[in-house]
């Protein structure tokens, strides 16, 4: 069936563009033509007319002969095929044979005839399909590395969506916490304009109401004295002095009506703007001392370890018992319970209080900023901790780590730590006994980070940085 059509492929070819139909179409004069080949030829001519024999056309849309387009379809198919078929046994451009064999040494295939030839002279062959097994062998282990590397890549990416995720989750909690924090203080700002407002509208009552009380006296004895003088005077204008006579006593008795002087304005009448506005801001910001609270030392959540829990302040850190999915970013420590404090120390003195508790495992200090986090160890912290019943001061510095056993009379629950930066000391105390503990001494090089260090998940014990004291002094200028 293949070989006649393809034996017939002239007569399945359009008259007009010589190539096999497309979507052919049949006039009644018998002749078949390409639809858009017909239509584009009845386009250039001013009546329809067969292109072959020029009979004149009595449609404008030919139908179209499916039994021709079917037979073409067919022959496409097998021509494809055909070719399909021809490209599969590939022959040497030079020689015309076969491609049996594959050069080791130029990476080609090559026929019997290039094998003896000068080309190929000392050349390493071998057969298509062990050369094939060999090459793919090769390919194979060059894909291993790629592989490996977009793993790597997947590992990456899957950490880069982990950030991309946490970032908009910090960014919606510091949100709600900025906006619960200045609520508070607007909150606090309105209750003081409240009851300094009220104070003011109280002052402004009772002092009006006392005025009005003076007043009030002021008036009634002002119209007793008015009547009278108008008595009097009434007497005086009479022209019968007879009856003035006999009314003198009674007149002499009303003119000598004896009052006290009027109080002069008491002191302290007016509203004392001063009591009210003298440095109100500062009177407000001194009382807010009693609302707001300063920490030494901030918690850094993007150095706590996966399994440690940060209270929305920042200020104290408990272990969770159980893993939480976080960015592997540079700063965490990956496997230990640590975090370190948001802000670092290069030169001058400082102190901050912790409080330990009842917490059974704990240690406290600083770290260097190049200390490894990724590790079972790090290198570059001093710090001292409590575990398995034992005090231990423990340092680690360059290639050395060191742990010297504490001998603890009375259980601290806050360590003080101390830190000396230029003068190399950093030391560790019971502030509430007042007690030394340990001090170590060495010649810091680098930036220190406050440590904690929180293994107790037995109850989720908490290890906090406690708040400074704030006050507010005053100099006064001569």
């Amino acid at each position: 069936m293949a070989s006649r059509l393809t034996g017939q492929e002239e007569d399945l070819s359009c008259p007009v563009c010589h190539d096999i139909f497309k979507r052919p179409v049949g006039l009644t004069c018998g002749h078949s033509f390409c639809k858009d080949c017909l239509q584009e030829w009845w386009t250039e001519r001013p009546t329809r007319e067969c292109p072959v024999c020029q009979r004149r056309s009595s449609k404008d849309n030919p139908l179209t002969n499916f039994v021709l387009k079917n037979l073409c379809e067919k022959l496409l198919e097998e021509k494809g095929r055909s070719s399909s078929s021809l490209s599969s046994e590939v022959l040497c451009s030079a020689h015309g044979e076969k491609l049996k064999l594959f050069c080791l040494d130029d990476q080609q295939l090559a026929c019997l005839v290039c094998r003896d030839s000068k080309k190929h002279a000392g050349h390493e062959f071998l057969p298509v399909d062990e050369a094939s097994e060999l090459c793919k062998q090769k390919v194979q282990e060059s894909l291993e590395p790629l592989k490996e590397k977009l793993e790597l890549f997947e590992e990456v990416k899957t950490n880069y969506d982990i950030t991309e995720n946490h970032m908009k989750v910090q960014a919606r909690n510091t949100e709600t916490q900025i906006k619960e924090q200045f609520e508070n203080l607007r909150r606090f700002l309105q209750e003081e304009e409240e009851a300094r407002m009220a104070a003011l509208r109280e002052e402004e009552a009772q002092k009006s109401q006392e005025m009005k009380e003076r007043i009030e006296a002021l008036s009634r004895e002002m119209e007793t004295l008015s009547n009278a003088i108008q008595a009097a005077e009434d007497q005086l204008r009479a022209d019968d002095h007879v009856s003035f006579l006999q009314n003198y006593k009674t007149t002499m008795e009303g003119v000598q009506l004896t009052l006290q002087d009027p109080p002069p304005l008491s002191g302290g009448a007016l509203i004392d703007q001063a009591k009210h506005l003298k440095n109100l801001t500062f009177r407000v910001w001194d009382k807010m001392k009693d609302m707001v609270s300063y920490t030494p030392v901030v918690l850094d959540p993007n150095t706590a370890g996966p399994w440690l829990v940060l209270s929305d302040d920042l200020t104290s850190v408990r272990c969770g018992g159980e893993r939480q999915q976080l960015p592997a970013n540079p700063e965490r420590f990956q496997t230990w319970f640590s975090v370190q404090g948001s802000e670092g120390f290069d030169s001058g003195s400082h102190s901050w209080d912790v409080e330990v508790g009842d917490n059974t495992d704990w240690e406290v200090g600083v770290c260097e900023e190049s200390y490894y986090r990724k590790g079972d160890t790090g290198r570059g912290g001093w710090r001292i901790g409590f575990r398995n019943d034992t005090y231990r001061a423990v340092s680690s510095s360059g290639q050395t780590y060191e742990q010297t056993v504490l001998s603890v009379n009375q259980k601290p629950r806050r360590i003080r730590v101390q830190l000396d930066w230029d003068r190399g000391q950093l030391s560790f105390s019971d502030p509430d006994s007042n007690t030394h503990l340990h001090t170590f001494t060495h010649t810091f090089t680098e930036t220190l980070f406050p440590l904690i260090i929180n293994g107790d998940d037995d109850d989720g014990r908490s290890l906090k940085m406690l708040p400074g004291k704030i006050c507010v002094t005053l100099e006064n200028h001569s």
